[in-house]
């Protein structure tokens, strides 16, 4: 069922191609604030554990949303625009290949620990993200070819890689290479950095962080380097901000409905509709970059011999259904590897489209006959397959469970395996899976060579493909935009026509803000940013 306008927030940052963010609903009682409020606590309420708060490790939204309030970036990223703007570095110039990016960093930032920031932070901090390896779940990948940070002069720094890599300028205007203080990169572990033990560059530092209950963020008050597209200056106007951890996501509904938190993160589908004739404002923007998928192990034992399996799958999944039955509008349909509001996405819905009767015959042809119970078999073997999945997103269960009605339908046993976000981690190591559900959301193209490409992530196990490889590091070390897009488009037609990714839809951020708080916005990646938030007094 659609749903209901909404209320929308003071302010929205959207990208332009973005869900039509919701109209003005309900809204006729609530008197119009009279201006920005400095001080005040705000109250978010998340909707899992972030299990690490590191920025270099973590790769969830939840992390990230916390992180992104505590780390600079040496770029920003207009979410508009996608224009590439100076932060912590004022300019740079990159070398006629992309193989090399002088930076030239302002003089007047620190970190929360009164480090100054620097080359040779920052220097180490490119460093200690590629010491990470496999720890760094994004960042690794986007420093991918580094060989090395050359200090100029004491703020001009030149980061160097072994081939051509223009996604970089983009990559570094995320928080996965946002940078912390080189004596937190000294003085403690990885594992005490994913608990809060660091001190970062942004407008607020981290005061405590208890696993399963909260995170607890304070403002710098000698914060003055915000990026110059901000209407505000200076310090952060909230004085601090809790991030509770609500993971039942009729309790975190019902508690911002009662005023118990200011604002809620990840509301789901289903309690779109409790909010329709209320004042509270709903903040959302699609997630750049690869929808929910089911992603192969084409390693595994059921996988590796069979692709008509892969093949029928597609074939089976009705994605509209999904979508009308288990999401909102706000969640579209899937139309390819990358998400329609990502740079150079291609539309190949034609390629994802629902035969069930085509799925049928492909595994007849294969030799799959239906036994006893509607499961398909050949030579003594059920036709069965797994899918691992985290609940990080609370509508993940519920599409899973329709897409495993879809699959038995033709035949096939969907098996679901719901595990924590580290669990999940430690199966894909294992390899001991078919499937893995999944969106990673960033906001260039790039993101197909990182998960795609087999000298990086690999996660569909495969041993080569030449021709993907090679379509994926022309697209990194292209110059111009137009050849990239061609190359890009190229790979995404190969990933799909493959099998190496079954998407089914486009994830999007909804959140609920209580009608006191304003200027929530998000940033180019869809994480949040609480920089020029407020809250009305009283």
């Amino acid at each position: 069922m659609p749903a209901r306008p909404l209320r929308t927030p003071t302010r929205l940052t959207a990208l332009a191609l973005a869900l039509p963010l919701l109209a003005a609903c309900g809204q006729g009682s609530a008197a119009a604030p009279t201006g920005p409020v400095e001080g005040g606590t705000l109250v978010f309420a998340l909707a899992a554990d972030p299990t690490c708060v590191d920025p270099h490790q973590v790769g969830n939204n939840q992390g990230l949303n916390v992180a992104r309030q505590v780390v600079d970036s040496l770029t920003d990223q207009d979410p508009e625009t996608g224009e590439i703007l100076p932060w912590l570095a004022e300019s740079w110039e990159t070398d006629e290949d992309a193989s090399s990016y002088t930076f030239h960093l302002r003089e007047d930032v620190t970190f929360s620990d009164g480090e100054p920031l620097n080359a040779e932070a920052l220097a180490a901090n490119f460093d200690a993200v590629v010491e990470l390896g496999a720890l760094s779940v994004l960042g690794v990948g986007y420093l991918g070819g580094y060989t090395g940070t050359e200090i100029v002069d004491e703020h001009t720094a030149t980061v160097h890689f072994d081939a051509p890599n223009t996604q970089f300028l983009q990559a570094s205007s995320t928080m996965s290479l946002g940078l912390i203080s080189p004596a937190s990169l000294e003085s403690t572990t990885p594992e005490q950095r994913c608990q809060g033990e660091y001190a970062g560059s942004g407008p607020f530092s981290l005061e405590e962080y208890t696993p399963e209950q909260s995170v607890t963020v304070s403002r710098r008050d000698d914060y003055d380097w915000a990026p110059e597209r901000f209407d505000h200056t200076g310090p952060a106007r909230l004085a601090g901000i809790e991030f509770r951890i609500i993971p039942e996501a009729g309790v975190r509904t019902g508690a911002l409905l009662s005023g118990q938190v200011d604002a809620i993160a990840d509301i789901p589908p289903q309690d779109e509709e409790r909010f329709a004739d209320t004042d509270t404002a709903i903040l959302t923007r699609p997630n750049p970059g690869l929808p929910f998928n089911l992603h192969p192990n084409l390693s595994s034992p059921n996988l590796a011999d069979d692709p008509e399996i892969v093949q029928a799958i597609q074939l089976a999944i009705d994605r509209q259904e999904v979508v009308d039955t288990v999401l909102s509008e706000r969640y579209p349909v899937a139309t390819g590897p990358l998400a329609a509001v990502t740079d150079h996405a291609v539309d190949l819905g034609d390629r994802l489209a629902h035969d069930p009767d085509a799925a049928a015959e492909l595994l007849e042809e294969a030799g799959w006959e239906p036994g006893d119970d509607g499961i398909r078999e050949r030579d003594g073997r059920r036709l069965e397959v797994d899918v691992v999945f985290a609940a990080l997103f609370n509508a993940n269960e519920n599409a899973l469970e329709l897409i495993q009605q879809q699959l038995r339908a033709v035949g096939i046993d969907l098996t679901l395996r719901l595990s924590t976000p580290a669990e999940q981690t430690a199966i894909q190591d294992s390899g001991e899976y078919d499937f893995v559900w999944y969106n990673s959301t960033r906001n260039d193209p790039d993101i197909l060579r990182i998960i795609f490409s087999t000298e990086y992530t690999n996660r569909t196990n495969l041993e080569q493909d030449d021709e993907l490889d090679s379509l994926l590091e022309e697209q990194a070390a292209a110059a111009d935009p137009e050849e990239r897009g061609e190359l890009v488009g190229r790979a995404q037609e190969h990933i799909i026509d493959s099998g190496y990714t079954i998407p089914v839809f486009e994830f999007a951020q909804v959140h609920g803000l209580a009608p006191h708080v304003h200027d929530i916005e998000f940033e180019a990646s869809s994480r949040l940013s609480f920089y020029q938030a407020w809250v009305e007094e009283g």
